[in-house]
């Protein structure tokens, strides 16, 4: 494999990087796997195959509705879905800081709506609704960091 032969303390061009990166987007690829030497790299994109954990004794649910914000109180926290941040980077309302944000409180949105973008390595990264809904809450500020899985939007379904 030519790659092994290539000098391991030379980086990653990260140019080619960001190609690969785009590469992925194009296709729909969500994993791919690198090695140079001793050198191995791994890029992971988009929200992974995770199955929500349901609790078996429903008693924890009161506690947890309970700690909901009152603002929140009148729509039972059950029905509400939360847009998790699909990979680390920050969080942008807009393409652009000229233009309006993607999604405000009050916007329907459909699974393939764009709510937001998430720069992750100078790739920006839209990221859609996956869900049907109206945003009642946005969770996160413009221009914050965000970690994986973090909460960004709330959504009362349709």
């Amino acid at each position: 494999m030519p790659d092994e032969t290539t000098p391991s303390d030379e980086p990653f061009d990260l140019e080619k990087l960001r190609e690969l990166v785009e590469m992925m987007e194009e296709h729909g690829l969500t994993e791919v796997s690198l090695r140079r030497g001793d050198e191995k790299w791994r890029l992971r994109r988009g929200p992974q195959d995770v199955t929500p954990m349901v609790p078996a004794n429903p008693a924890p649910q009161p506690a947890v509705s309970a700690a909901q914000p009152a603002a929140l109180s009148e729509s039972p926290a059950d029905d509400l879905i939360l847009i998790k941040s699909p990979t680390i980077g920050t969080f942008y309302t807009a393409p652009t800081p000229d233009d309006p944000p993607f999604v405000q409180v009050g916007s329907k949105v459909q699974p393939d709506s764009v709510v937001c973008i998430v720069e992750a390595m100078k790739v920006m990264n839209s990221i859609p609704a996956e869900v049907s809904g109206t945003i009642i809450e946005v969770l996160v500020n413009n221009g914050d960091p965000v970690q994986f899985d973090d909460p960004l939007f709330r959504v009362s379904p349709n």
